[in-house]
């Protein structure tokens, strides 16, 4: 009876410990990761975050009334903003990687994405 209780109570801690690291393993994924807006209005694009990480998310919100783009200058993304519409970007790798609107040549940007 006491060789039961003990593989019982033995493997009831093993199932507690894995389920303890799945869970953490979740929580640091979710904690390196974030999600930023960018609004784009009267022909600017807002405030760039600082801080980016490689699998973070912008979202860019285009209040114009005309068409925007986040075009990367090496062509590695091309996002097209209708008017009043909003665009989701997750970034991929690190790096520095300078943009630009293929409508409107004076909007320019930087982002720079940590590893």
């Amino acid at each position: 009876m006491i060789d039961e209780w003990n593989l019982f109570s033995r493997r009831t801690f093993a199932a507690a410990a894995v389920l303890l690291a799945v869970s953490a393993t979740s929580l640091s994924a979710a904690e390196k990761s974030g999600t930023y807006t960018v609004t784009i209005t009267q022909m600017r694009y807002g405030t760039l975050p600082d801080n980016l990480k490689a699998g973070d998310t912008i979202v860019w919100v285009n209040k114009d009334t005309v068409q925007h783009t986040v075009t990367a200058k090496d062509h590695s993304f091309d996002i097209r903003i209708p008017p009043g519409k909003q665009a989701s970007q997750t970034l991929a790798k690190a790096g520095t990687f300078p943009f630009y609107c293929v409508y409107h040549t004076t909007m320019r940007g930087t982002l720079k994405v940590a590893g």
